[in-house]
């Protein structure tokens, strides 16, 4: 006895096994599209170069000058100036922020998000912010890509540094 031919009523496996791989197919896609698509441009307003420099008693949006006894600093404190070392920075994972001084009362933060495929930066060492993932290296003055897959440089971050205190903005 012979058996019917399907009706397209069920679904096959080998309809179930395609939607699966097209499926997997376009999470890869879209991973590996992360960095041309997800990544800051440095030319926007947020960039390492406006956003992410802060001089004491000075926003690291805008730069203009606050009052000492107030404004500008009225986020979370992150360190204290003496702990950020000279020609290095530190990495707040929890805040997804780093924070370099490339010069002695120069302070500068960047997102710690690797724009290559959105891994949290490590450490800074040797001048430069470093992704475990995949090795990117970032510079610490200005986000710049100093080597590794990303192409984009780290978005700056907003803080503000009044007297001893770095603080969220």
């Amino acid at each position: 006895m012979t058996q019917p031919a399907p009706t397209g009523r069920g679904t096959t496996r080998r309809a179930v096994v395609a939607a699966a791989g097209a499926a997997g197919l376009a999470a890869t896609l879209a991973a590996c599209g992360k960095d041309d698509d997800g990544g800051s441009d440095s030319g926007s307003a947020g960039s390492a170069r406006d956003a992410g420099s802060a001089q004491p008693s000075r926003s690291a949006q805008g730069g203009g000058s606050a009052p000492p006894s107030q404004g500008g600093g009225d986020g979370m404190e992150l360190a204290k100036t003496s702990q950020i070392p000279e020609g290095g920075g530190m990495v707040f994972k929890d805040h997804k922020v780093v924070v370099t001084q490339p010069t002695a009362g120069e302070f500068k933060a960047f997102s710690a998000i690797c724009t290559h495929a959105g891994c949290s930066v490590g450490d800074v060492s040797g001048g430069s912010i470093n992704c475990p993932c995949h090795q990117s290296k970032f510079d610490i003055t200005d986000g710049s890509v100093k080597g590794g897959p990303a192409r984009k440089p780290l978005p700056g971050a907003q803080i503000t540094v009044q007297g001893s205190s770095i603080r969220m903005a």
